[in-house]
């Protein structure tokens, strides 16, 4: 039996991918969170805030380092399966990677140390300076890694001379015309499955009865942000929709399943798409709306799928249905998140258990809506490794066969069902044990100089209390 290498190598890649990108995208918000709990802790010390904040750093700390091990498999890939784009892109990518792990994961390396055990043994500002370093070099990362990804949409300052990609303008090739959007659409992102989490979590341990001092404050804070950053996401994505109809029209035309081009686009909002075919199966669409969207004129032009070869097609209905995914659930975070704001301000929050159950439920949903997310970017992009320039065929390894490829999935499926499982064992007794109860009589930092505890506004309620007459 003939198995494909190259299907099995974007397999490959796209499990080790999908795999890695639920880590990266949780901790860059939950780094900023941290560093939001230590600023306010450092103007006003308060007890609960600080074992709040201690808490989350042990999450974080075993989120970030599951991310860190599933990510370095990710640039070995390049050299087994994709040896040939390797050297075509090394001129672009060798550089911007090394970048990456200069400026960020060195940044990150230095202060997450301080972070995770210098409270007690430093002063504290520099314990807060370790954790806004920390949330920077997050970020920091991000940028580059979102950097090389974008130039494989949209690739600028290089031309391809003899099967090699050289730069001819850095700004160009860094700055490539879809980062602003994709960064500032992966920011938002992480904020909100953060804040998802936090605010998941926080809410199960109110149903429980636990740690109601920091399960309110955390709620709070996490329902306020969400009530922002989730409608705000909905108009980033619509640039970065706009940008990618810009300049990737045929991944367009899969993610709203258009096949005709035409003035007059509707969108479609349900349908089954069959590629061989070339239509969708019980479609149902709003006239014009489509072309309105993607245009901002009712008698727009949309590019449809047939006006390409269709070997130059993405597959279509895997992106069509990833994007109806992330959009649902994007939505659906808009209505949690304004709930949650709507009783909040009625001075209900803490008192709807209903809500409080929906919070734990779409704790997961965020990470859903990422992959399906990262689905719609990649596999739009097919069958480009770098979009209009050089296709996957081009890239792949020479001397690479199936059943080498096929060997090396189960070996990363095996080994990262054992990383992952334990990984979520693990996590799972954190979050179950919660926050350190707070000792009688000690205020923010035992080890360090302090208020008075009367003046630190201390609320014992996260422990158990001595039965009072």
């Amino acid at each position: 039996m003939e198995l494909d290498p190259i299907f099995l190598s974007r397999l490959q890649f796209a499990f080790v991918v999908s795999f890695h990108a639920i880590f990266p995208v949780f901790t860059i918000g939950l780094a900023a969170w941290i560093a939001l709990l230590e600023i306010l802790n450092f103007r006003s010390p308060d007890p609960v805030r600080e074992k709040l904040s201690q808490f989350w750093i042990k999450v974080f700390a075993l989120v970030f380092g599951m991310g860190v091990v599933s990510g370095i498999v990710m640039a070995f890939q390049f050299g087994t399966n994709w040896s040939n784009f390797s050297y075509a892109a090394s001129n672009f990518l060798g550089p911007v990677l090394s970048y990456e792990v200069v400026t960020a994961f060195f940044l990150e390396a230095t202060f997450l140390g301080v972070l995770l055990f210098g409270r007690e043994k430093v002063p504290r500002g520099v314990h807060l300076l370790a954790a806004c370093m920390v949330a920077i070099g997050t970020f920091i990362s991000s940028f580059w890694i979102l950097s090389a990804n974008s130039w494989f949409h949209t690739p600028a300052g290089v031309e391809l001379v003899d099967g090699h990609f050289q730069v001819l303008s850095w700004t160009q090739a860094i700055f490539n015309p879809s980062l602003p959007y994709r960064f500032a659409h992966m920011a938002l992102a992480s904020f909100i499955t953060g804040g998802l989490v936090v605010a998941g979590v926080s809410a199960w341990y109110l149903l429980k009865g636990r740690n109601p001092r920091s399960s309110r404050m955390a709620l709070k804070m996490t329902v306020v942000m969400l009530a922002i950053a989730t409608p705000l996401q909905l108009f980033v994505g619509d640039l970065h929709g706009l940008n990618t109809f810009e300049h990737q029209p045929i991944k367009v035309a899969a993610m709203e399943g258009h096949w005709e081009t035409k003035r007059g686009a509707p969108i479609v909002l349900f349908g089954l798409p069959d590629g061989e075919a070339e239509k969708n199966h019980f479609e149902l669409a709003i006239p014009y709306l489509g072309s309105l969207i993607l245009t901002h004129s009712l008698d727009g032009e949309v590019q449809g799928l047939k006006s390409v070869p269709a070997e130059d097609r993405p597959p279509v209905a895997v992106v069509f249905w990833s994007f109806r995914i992330m959009v649902a659930l994007g939505l659906l975070f808009i209505a949690l998140s304004w709930a949650g704001l709507i009783q909040q301000l009625r001075g209900k929050l803490f008192d709807s258990p209903r809500l409080l159950r929906a919070m734990v439920w779409a704790a997961p949903l965020p990470f859903v809506a990422v992959l399906a997310g990262w689905f719609v970017t990649e596999i739009g992009r097919q069958p480009w490794i770098v979009y209009g320039m050089m296709r996957l065929s081009e890239a792949v390894t020479p001397s690479l066969t199936g059943w080498m490829t096929l060997a090396t999935l189960i070996g990363y499926v095996s080994v990262y069902a054992v990383v992952f499982g334990a990984g979520v064992f693990y996590l799972r007794r954190v979050i179950m044990h919660g926050p350190d109860p707070i000792e009688p009589g000690k205020g923010a930092g035992s080890a360090r100089p302090k208020r008075p505890l009367s003046a630190v506004n201390v609320d014992f309620d996260d422990q158990p209390q001595p039965a009072r007459s």
